[in-house]
């Protein structure tokens, strides 16, 4: 992939993870960590089996499953303190 396609491939990525051109493992974790970060609570032994089923690897979805919950809880620290945007930090893709 040059670097033309991989910026469309990530643009279309943040645009809407739903319609991008993803494998099924890129599709599979993507529904993983909105379930994870929407609905918590409702997480159950299935969704890893769905991983499994993918061909991920227990230490894959353990490290998904890190980086997606990290994300989750520094938003969350930044959301409740008050933490605004950095303005000097140029907005992606402009």
């Amino acid at each position: 992939m040059n670097d033309t396609d991989a910026d469309a491939y990530v643009h279309a990525m943040a645009r809407d993870w739903q319609s991008a051109p993803l494998s099924v493992v890129d599709r599979a974790l993507c529904e993983y960590a909105a379930k994870l970060t929407h609905t918590p609570s409702q997480m159950s032994p299935a969704d890893l089996d769905v991983l499994r089923l993918q061909g991920l690897k227990d230490r894959a979805i353990h490290d998904a499953t890190q980086v997606i919950s990290y994300f989750n809880y520094i938003n969350r620290i930044a959301d409740a303190l008050g933490v605004e945007p950095e303005d000097f930090i140029t907005p992606w893709g402009k």
